[in-house]
């Protein structure tokens, strides 16, 4: 009889894949169709940032599961997951320089000096770039466990300025905002919580 441990990991694998592409390949599809609202661009940097924190969201939360489970082959799915929300980042990050800033310099200067929630936003990338970089086994050995498990913990700090950036950019509704931000919350009060040690 397959266990719940079987279970999962047979069907997480070819899901994860469908889960990470199918938002980015749904927003090329309404993209083509005009379906994208008055202002597609702005549509767009919306929906891959917020794929961006729920992504990330998905990595953070990997650690508190295995401790619950103790399946510790999960670990491979926490990188799959921060890579895609770092995949999501970077083309929420795309977007804005190319579509909305056209890739003009002294604009983009100008626009990350005068609004601080792009200045947010584009610390918060910043913190993404070396966690994606050094997210494969050769790192970890080149960093040792303990330093690489210091570095990447500033997905922590990328996420509470990803929160940041989107309360701040939005006018009106702040649910969402607060949403995001209470579910990061709440992992990093679960991450805080040290496992006792157990003797095998």
């Amino acid at each position: 009889m397959a266990t719940a441990e079987s279970v999962v990991r047979g069907t997480l694998r070819p899901t994860r894949w469908i889960l990470a592409l199918a938002p980015l390949v749904w927003l090329v599809v309404r993209a083509f169709q005009g379906d994208l609202g008055a202002n597609p661009i702005e549509r767009i940097e919306d929906e891959s940032g917020q794929w961006t924190l729920r992504f990330l969201a998905l990595s953070l939360a990997i650690t508190p599961l295995i401790r619950l489970t103790q399946w510790g082959w999960l670990i491979r799915e926490r990188r799959f997951f921060g890579l895609a929300a770092f995949g999501y980042a970077s083309t929420h990050l795309l977007v804005y320089l190319g579509l909305d800033q056209g890739f003009d310099l002294h604009d983009i200067g100008e626009d990350i000096l005068k609004h601080l929630w792009i200045t947010v936003g584009m610390a918060a990338f910043l913190l993404l770039l070396p966690l994606a970089i050094t997210s494969t086994k050769g790192w970890i050995r080149r960093l040792g466990g303990a330093r690489w498990r210091a570095l990447h913990r500033l997905a922590y700090v990328a996420a509470f300025l990803g929160c940041i950036h989107f309360l701040w950019s939005v006018k009106k509704d702040l649910t969402e905002p607060i949403i995001y931000s209470s579910v990061f919350a709440i992992l990093m009060a679960m991450r805080a919580i040290r496992q006792p040690r157990t003797t095998r």
